[in-house]
C-alpha cells in the first residue's frame, strides 16, 4: 500500500510499504481523508521533532524515521480483531491518535495526555493517517455516525480546541477573544461559539479574517494593524475585558495582547505549539491575577466534540480548503501551507 514516510527534514517520500496485520482488540481503518497539521509541517521545516530520530527509537513503539506520517484522519472499519465490541464492519469512524504506557502517574489519574511516554500515531510509530489501511488499538476509535468523511477529518483538530475551551472553564454568556485565526483559532472560536460563548477573533491576516467572518465562528473580528485590540475589546465589554483569552498563533505579541484583553482574574489559554522560547510580561500576571493555562490535545473530549457536529452546533465544511491526493503531499500540500499559508486552513489528503 501506499504512505508518506518521514526520512528526514524535508524529506517526506511516497512509499509503498506493507499492509499492517490485525491483531486482537485491534480494528483495521481504510483512510478516507487526512489532515495536514501543523505537527506535520513543523516535523517537515525542521524535524525530526517528534519523530523519534534514527537510533533513538519510541520507547512504546520501537519506531523511529522512517516512520509514516497523519494523525488527523478519518475512515471506515475494514475489519474487527478479536475481542472488539461496540464497533461494525463499514461504520465511518475517526482515530484519537495516541500512545500511553497507561502506567505512570498522569496516566493512572486518567491525564493520559500528559503520559510521560506519551508518543502520537503518525508521528511516533504505528502507522499513520497518510497511508491507506492503518490498524489501531479499538479504546482510540470512536464512531461518527452520518458526520460525512472528509468534514470527520477535521474532528482530531476540533478535539483539541474543545480540550483548549474547557481548560478555560468558560459557560455560555461569557466572553472570549482568541489571537490568531490559523486552522486550531477558527476551531477553538467555532467551539465557542457553539457552546454559546460571544468570541471576538484577532488576525491580521485579510484571507484569514474573511474565514473567521464568513465561516460565522467570530461575533466580532479585529485587524490589530487598523484598532487597538485592548479599546475595542473593553467598549464590546462594557468595559471589563474578556473573561479568558486564547493565544493560537505562537507569536509573542499576541500573547501580550491576549493578557492586556482579559479582566482582572482572567484566563488566557496558550492553545499554540512555540518554536522558540516566548517572554511573558509578569507583572501583568501579577497585577491582574491572570491566571495563565497550558493546554495539550485531548482527554476524552473526542465525544463531546463529534457531539458539537452531530447537533449542528458547528460547521466544519467551511474550513477544508483544498482536497488532494497523497502523491501531490509535498508539492499541493505542505508548500501550499508553509509558502502560501494565508490562502489555506485545511488541505485534506486521500490516500
Amino acid at each position: 500500500m501506499k504512505a508518506a514516510r518521514f526520512h528526514g527534514q524535508r524529506d517526506i517520500r511516497i512509499e509503498d510499504v506493507p499492509e499492517p496485520e490485525l491483531r486482537p482488540g485491534a480494528v483495521k481503518i481504510a483512510v478516507a481523508w487526512c489532515g495536514i497539521c501543523g505537527t506535520d509541517l513543523h516535523e517537515f521545516l525542521e524535524g525530526p521533532i517528534f519523530i523519534p530520530s534514527p537510533g533513538h527509537p519510541h520507547p512504546l513503539t520501537g519506531e523511529a524515521a522512517p516512520v509514516t506520517m497523519g494523525h488527523e484522519f478519518s475512515g471506515t472499519v475494514a475489519q474487527l480483531g478479536e475481542g472488539v465490541s461496540g464497533l461494525s464492519v463499514g461504520d465511518s469512524v475517526v482515530v484519537e491518535p495516541y500512545f500511553v504506557c497507561d502506567e505512570c502517574g498522569p496516566c493512572r489519574a486518567g491525564n493520559y495526555n500528559l503520559c510521560t511516554r506519551m508518543g502520537f500515531i503518525g508521528l511516533g510509530g504505528g502507522g499513520g493517517g497518510l497511508s491507506e489501511i492503518i490498524v489501531v488499538d479499538s479504546r482510540w476509535v470512536h464512531p461518527v455516525g452520518s458526520i460525512p468523511l472528509e468534514e470527520a477529518a477535521l474532528i482530531e483538530p476540533l478535539a483539541v480546541a474543545y480540550h483548549a475551551v474547557s481548560r478555560s472553564g468558560l459557560t455560555a454568556g461569557n466572553v472570549a477573544v482568541v489571537g490568531g485565526a490559523g486552522p486550531i483559532g477558527l476551531l477553538t472560536s467555532a467551539v465557542l461559539k457553539g457552546l454559546g460563548i460571544t468570541t471576538i477573533v484577532t488576525e491580521l491576516s485579510a484571507a484569514r479574517k474573511d474565514k473567521a467572518a464568513s465561516s460565522g465562528v467570530a461575533h466580532h473580528v479585529i485587524d490589530p494593524s487598523q484598532e487597538d485590540v485592548k479599546a475595542r475589546v473593553l467598549e464590546l465589554t462594557a468595559g471589563e475585558g474578556a473573561d479568558a483569552a486564547f493565544e493560537c498563533a505562537g507569536v509573542n505579541a499576541v500573547l501580550d495582547s491576549m493578557l492586556d484583553v482579559v479582566r482582572p482574574a482572567g484566563v488566557v489559554v496558550n492553545v499554540s505549539i512555540w518554536g522558540r522560547p516566548a517572554t511573558v510580561d509578569m507583572q501583568k500576571v501579577v497585577l491582574k491575577e491572570i491566571d495563565l493555562r497550558g493546554t495539550i490535545a485531548y482527554k476524552g473530549d473526542h465525544a463531546a466534540a463529534i457531539k458539537l457536529v452531530q447537533d449542528g452546533k458547528v460547521d466544519l465544511k467551511p474550513f477544508i480548503t483544498g482536497r488532494i491526493a497523497l502523491d501531490d503531499l509535498v508539492d499541493k500540500g505542505f508548500d501550499t501551507l508553509i509558502n502560501h499559508n494565508d490562502t489555506a486552513v485545511k488541505i485534506i489528503v486521500h490516500p
